[in-house]
């Protein structure tokens, strides 16, 4: 099936509460631009130098997803134009964010990344973790970036019952934080889980945000040739 196509299968499965996000790493533009002309607008990317190249040269009205494991100092080449970044798992990276943030007069969405999996090649903080950050004194000083939700991977498995353990774990994990630090604000909405393999399961355990890319694009392709 065509590029388009998969859109619209996937699309298909996702109530319209809930937004995909098409991952493109390592896709060559001429893909993207598929996906574009068909009315998708939210790009996934999970390196800098990557989403730098396309945002240069792709149009201007998309929105940039950075979904990778962000380094504090390669903050400041997307922060002019990253719609959302969805890794955030430190102080120090939020401190990074807010600065670079500052420097180019953006509030820019974070959301916090919780270690969900029982892997340990994942990135993400633990529910203490996350509270400690949010409690800091020195936390309530950013106000160059907007905290606007969870984002989580779970396990890399066929055991259905785990996966969804793990969603709905982040599920209630986002309802913690909802209660106890934002509960009067609106922008804390979003709970990013689920790719190819298990955004169905995602959705079912109250997912807002699907981040799909071999289901659209096919795999991923890691040779320097295009």
């Amino acid at each position: 099936m065509s590029i388009a196509e998969n859109i619209d299968q996937v699309k298909s499965h996702l109530p319209a509460q809930v937004q995909l996000v098409a991952v493109s790493k390592t896709k060559p533009a001429e893909l993207l631009m598929e996906a574009y002309r068909h009315g998708q607008r939210a790009f996934g990317e999970n390196k800098v130098q990557e989403l730098v190249g396309k945002y240069e040269q792709l149009p201007k009205d998309i929105e940039w997803h950075f979904i990778g494991h962000l380094q504090t100092n390669k903050v400041k080449y997307i922060a002019p134009f990253v719609h959302l970044i969805h890794g955030v798992d430190s102080f120090k990276l939020l401190k990074s964010i807010d600065s670079e943030a500052k420097k180019v007069g953006r509030i820019i969405p974070c959301l916090l990344q919780f270690y969900i999996a029982e892997e340990e090649s994942k990135f993400g903080l633990s529910l203490e973790e996350g509270t400690e950050i949010l409690s800091l004194a020195e936390f309530k000083l950013l106000k160059n970036l907007q905290i606007s939700g969870v984002m989580g991977m779970a396990t890399y498995t066929d055991d259905e019952l785990q996966i969804k353990k793990e969603f709905a774990n982040l599920k209630s994990i986002f309802g913690r934080l909802k209660s106890d630090y934002f509960a009067q604000n609106p922008d804390f909405k979003e709970i990013s889980m689920g790719m190819s393999g298990d955004y169905l399961l995602a959705v079912e355990e109250g997912s807002t945000m699907v981040r799909i890319g071999s289901t659209i694009f096919g795999e991923r392709n890691y040779s320097t040739s295009t």
